[in-house]
């Protein structure tokens, strides 16, 4: 039994030191995982909602699962109901496809390579863009992101594959990346996996 194991079954019995030690060892990656998917202003709550449900979850993990998919599969859970939310309101994709590019070459490099970064992930279709966080940006294997988006590895190879693809073209037209649901996102909704 490794120790996130170890720890989450000590956690479910009501060790609050275990609790926190598991909370310490992957709260990093968590918080990554959400920041990426939603936003990163939104992460802390997000991070929040989630080691919430783990709380109430840990006395029934059985470790069919290793810990760390379990919890990254919670917080993508956690990610998409505020994404479904936010789609309700779709005003802030109003705001970002009126944002005329220049606005990005007057920012500082580290802020207008955020900004951009940002900018290009939410133009993905979100099934492509958790595809792509978890294994090129928190370094995900490819069958453990399949275990958390609850799909085949071989869907998680072609949504990363897409992804790039759907990047590429957004960063050759800017005119997609101020389009709101431009091409890239258009077209993931169409030949989604």
């Amino acid at each position: 039994m490794d120790e996130l194991t170890r720890l989450a079954r000590t956690a479910g019995r009501g060790d609050s030191a275990a609790l926190a030690l598991l909370i310490q060892q992957t709260q990093s990656d968590v918080w990554r995982l959400c920041a990426h998917l939603v936003d990163p202003a939104a992460a802390d709550d997000l991070v929040q909602e989630t080691y919430l449900r783990v709380i109430g979850a840990l006395k029934g993990f059985r470790g069919d699962a290793p810990v760390r998919t379990w919890l990254l599969t919670i917080a993508r859970r956690v990610c998409a109901s505020e994404i479904s939310d936010r789609l309700r309101d779709r005003q802030l994709d109003a705001r970002l496809a009126a944002m005329p590019p220049a606005g990005l070459a007057g920012q500082a490099p580290e802020a207008g390579a955020q900004t951009a970064v940002a900018l290009l992930l939410a133009g993905l279709e979100p099934e492509r863009r958790a595809a792509f966080v978890l294994t090129q940006m928190i370094g995900c294997p490819y069958a453990e992101a399949a275990a958390i988006c609850g799909c085949p590895v071989g869907t998680i190879r072609s949504r990363v594959a897409r992804a790039r693809e759907d990047l590429i073209a957004m960063m050759a037209d800017p005119e997609e990346l101020r389009a709101g649901d431009g091409a890239g996102a258009g077209n993931a909704t169409s030949t989604s996996c």
